[in-house]
């Protein structure tokens, strides 16, 4: 028996597998390893959780995008939930590469579906974003807000992920639970996401773009705070009982915000970064991005009243432990 986490490699998916294997789960894990960002981080993901779990963790280079591949590595697995994590990630390469987008994040969705569906009763936990509340101006973002003006192709293809699962769960009872995430960072993180690139460019004396002119704030969520999130939502799946869930639905189906529950302003968490590299940035400050927020800002009362979710890094403990990570890992 395992536990099938997609995305295995990526920053949220190698987190989740080894929290869920410190425990005891076995964990299978599959990622199709593409080079939207560096594979060799990939590789390292994977090689840490081999090196720490040994025969706990089986691991399968899949494109879950492709149905006949993703059933043929599942033949034999017995499976007893479902994290799936993989998707194409980031707003601005949407705007460049949208049909990676259509294959990975919505027939690879319904692939998924189908996994869990072939299942009957397995609980599946799926990656939405906080990107699903678009130009949205009314703080904080509540899942009961309308969702129905995404400013990217990545948060269209979210949205209809939960619109799918919605069917799905209506159809086949199948208890489904969607996170949307909110900025998510910590050690082992993305390349293409803002502490990176920051933390990276300030320890080589080089400019940072800071979009809309500094005018930005994030919901930044410690990864570890994210990792205790979704393992309890794959924990207690929500119940076929006719009852309204979190999100509206009366299906075995809930959506929840998972974020810190405060908006920070960019600019902190550029002044935190400089003094755990121990040196100032050289701003470039530039106009807001296409399909770019200037705020994001999470409700989380559904997740603490459904789960007990009660996220605990600020970002004073949490940037700093980033930097750490980053330096350690490139040796700077």
């Amino acid at each position: 028996m395992a536990i099938l986490i997609t995305g295995a490699a990526g920053f949220i998916g190698s987190h989740v597998a080894e929290r869920l294997m410190a425990r005891g789960d076995a964990v299978i894990g599959i990622d199709s390893l593409n080079d939207y960002y560096s594979v060799a981080l990939k590789q390292d993901r994977l090689a840490r959780l081999r090196e720490r779990y040994g025969d706990l963790f089986r691991f399968a280079q899949v494109d879950f995008s492709n149905h006949v591949a993703l059933d043929a590595a599942l033949t034999d697995a017995d499976i007893t939930g479902i994290v799936h994590l993989g998707a194409q990630a980031g707003v601005r390469y949407s705007l460049e590469n949208p049909r990676a987008y259509v294959q990975a994040n919505l027939v690879g969705h319904v692939n998924m579906l189908e996994v869990a569906r072939a299942r009957k009763g397995v609980p599946m936990v799926y990656a939405s974003s906080s990107s699903v509340y678009g130009g949205n101006e009314t703080l904080p973002f509540r899942v009961e807000d309308r969702v129905d003006h995404p400013l990217s192709l990545y948060a269209a293809t979210k949205k209809a992920d939960e619109l799918m699962s919605e069917t799905y769960a209506h159809l086949y009872r199948m208890p489904l639970t969607g996170l949307r995430f909110f900025t998510v960072y910590g050690p082992w993180g993305r390349p293409d996401m803002a502490m990176w690139i920051f933390t990276k460019a300030i320890l080589a004396g080089q400019p940072i773009p800071v979009f809309n002119h500094g005018r930005m704030q994030r919901d930044f969520t410690y990864i570890e705070d994210i990792v205790t999130g979704v393992v309890a939502a794959l924990d207690n799946p929500p119940p076929d009982d006719g009852a309204e869930k979190a999100g509206g639905s009366r299906a075995p189906h809930r959506l929840y915000n998972i974020g810190n529950h405060r908006s920070e302003e960019l600019t902190k968490v550029i002044s935190l970064i400089e003094t755990a590299c121990g040196r100032e940035a050289l701003r470039d400050y530039q106009p807001i991005q296409p399909g770019d927020v200037p705020a994001t800002y999470a409700d989380i009362s559904a997740i603490q009243r459904d789960l007990g979710f009660a996220p605990t890094t600020t970002i004073d403990v949490g940037v700093p432990a980033f930097v750490s990570w980053y330096r350690d890992y490139h040796g700077a």
